[in-house]
């Protein structure tokens, strides 16, 4: 005779299958990891897909020789396509820097904060103007410099000083200093 108080007893279970893991648990579980790999198996090419190739690897640092770059001068690189500005300061070009006040910048940074400890004479910034995107004039011989001696974007009127700060025009902030380091007295990479 059967329990009709509910309770299980050794014919119920017997009957239903309460014994813990059931045959329908299992199923579960398997079709949950079958579409789990599933999804990884459709996801990982497209995800991976994303990263970047081998020749923009490449192109995610630069070395650039400094060697030939007399105090006054300035060259021209490429970084991840983008001009790049390498400029020897003068004494006389660090001390109008040093002498402005920091205060009075929109984009307060003193020279020591652009430069790299020991090399304050060499300025590395990328070559585009913070205001929206132009190339400024000032890294080749006999180019307008702008009234403050650094660079001039001729787009929108952004004056730039000799440390590369932003001294009068619309530009928000000052030419960007990108990740660089010296591999050599000679020689710096960058990125």
């Amino acid at each position: 005779m059967a329990d009709t108080t509910g309770a299980a007893t050794p014919d119920t279970v017997a009957v239903h299958g309460d014994d813990g893991v059931r045959r329908r648990d299992f199923i579960n579980i398997a079709a949950v990891s079958a579409a789990g790999f599933g999804g990884v198996a459709v996801l990982y090419p497209l995800i991976s897909q994303m990263a970047p190739s081998a020749d923009v690897l490449a192109e995610s640092s630069t070395e650039v020789d400094v060697s030939a770059i007399e105090p006054g001068q300035a060259i021209k690189a490429v970084f991840r396509k983008q001009p790049l500005f390498v400029r020897r300061l003068t004494e006389k070009e660090i001390a109008e820097a040093n002498a402005v006040s920091v205060s009075s910048l929109r984009d307060p940074q003193t020279l020591a904060e652009r430069t790299k400890e020991g090399h304050q004479d060499l300025l590395v910034t990328m070559g585009v103007c913070t205001h929206l995107g132009c190339v400024p004039l000032g890294a080749a011989e006999g180019e307008n410099k702008g009234e403050f001696g650094g660079y001039f974007c001729p787009c929108h009127g952004s004056h730039y000083d000799t440390a590369a700060r932003i001294r009068k025009g619309p530009a928000p902030t000052n030419l960007e200093v990108p990740e660089y380091e010296f591999t050599s007295d000679t020689v710096i990479r960058v990125g």
